[in-house]
């Protein structure tokens, strides 16, 4: 029996985690829960954003499902999202955006896979207040945390078929910082000769996604690139509410759909759960279920494919029970 760690988030969070956890109770595998909140709900009865019970849970049971948690705007909060990631070494941030039947956008077949480094860049969070008119950010960029998110997405390259491996930076104006996250990945790119690779200046790859996704199959960048351009590729099919997301590191895994929480529409029974449904996909290839896994993608697909079941963002009406209920009617 496999334990898992499940933050309901708050916003739209417990809605859609209800949804998910209601599809993974269907597929009667040797799987338990330990549901709790994070973020707003939390802070709201303990004074925490992630309280140590949470912790506690994830160093126990190492894999996370984590719904939308949001982060207070204004002095002294810290990204919760940003928390988890260093606190367990998540170096890994792996997007894909893969095209789902019969959602209408600019392109068809889309089929890009993201790999952010996750620990360092400007997300260290480290600022210098210079005067009152000035603050300095510290860009950081070590060949550690280069050298092995950029092996991870080759090993990922190899392992899953994939035939190129495109290294976004702007390394002909951060000559030293992305110059150093460039020259690992020339490095590491000849051991893997196999695999075609190239290497984008940012601002290009942000114009070529638009024009011919295509032409790009697995992506590594630094942290503030990765952020930026996930969101661009999940606009590519369909955005962020069918985009899923998960955090590896060498002991633990956290697995999150990376749209916000939407207070605004929190307790409508509104909300889509795909992107988080299909994040708990990608935990169950991770702890060793992937034909699971793929039952419940070949259901959303199937869904999908009938057009009659479709959260509002994706043109329909159902509400995010309804969606639950054709996707389990399908399993």
């Amino acid at each position: 029996m496999k334990t898992i760690t499940v933050l309901r988030g708050d916003g739209i969070g417990p809605e859609i985690t209800e949804a998910v956890l209601r599809i993974l109770h269907a597929l009667k595998l040797p799987l338990t829960f330990e549901v709790f909140d994070a973020g707003m709900n939390a802070f709201a009865t303990c004074g925490e954003l992630i309280p140590q019970a949470v912790h506690d849970s994830i160093k126990k049971n190492r894999v996370v499902l984590k719904a939308p948690i949001t982060t207070p705007i204004g002095k002294g909060f810290r990204s919760v999202n940003v928390q988890l990631r260093q606190r367990y070494d998540l170096y890994a941030n792996i997007r894909p955006a893969h095209s789902l039947p019969k959602i209408k956008t600019p392109f068809c077949d889309v089929d890009i896979v993201i790999f952010r480094e996750n620990t360092e860049d400007l997300y260290t969070g480290e600022e210098i207040v210079i005067s009152a008119d000035e603050v300095h950010a510290i860009k950081k960029i070590t060949r550690h945390a280069s050298e092995r998110i950029i092996r991870a997405a080759f090993d990922y390259a190899c392992a899953k078929g994939r035939h190129k491996v495109t290294c976004v930076h702007k390394a002909n104006i951060l000559k030293k910082s992305d110059g150093l996250f460039l020259s690992c990945f020339q490095e590491i790119a000849q051991a893997y000769p196999m695999i075609e690779s190239e290497d984008l200046i940012v601002d290009n790859a942000c114009m070529q996604l638009v024009m011919d996704p295509h032409r790009f199959d697995v992506m590594v960048m630094p942290n503030l690139y990765g952020d930026l351009l996930s969101d661009l590729t999940s606009g590519l099919i369909g955005g962020l509410g069918v985009l899923p997301s998960a955090n590896i590191g060498n002991d633990y895994a956290i697995f999150e759909a990376v749209h916000g929480s939407a207070p605004d529409i929190a307790g409508q029974n509104c909300a889509n759960p795909l992107a988080l449904l299909l994040a708990s996909c990608f935990m169950l290839e991770h702890i060793g279920y992937p034909k699971e896994a793929k039952r419940i993608t070949d259901a959303i697909d199937k869904v999908l494919q009938e057009e009659k079941v479709r959260t509002k963002d994706l043109g329909g009406t159902a509400t995010t029970t309804q969606f639950a209920d054709a996707i389990l009617a399908c399993l």
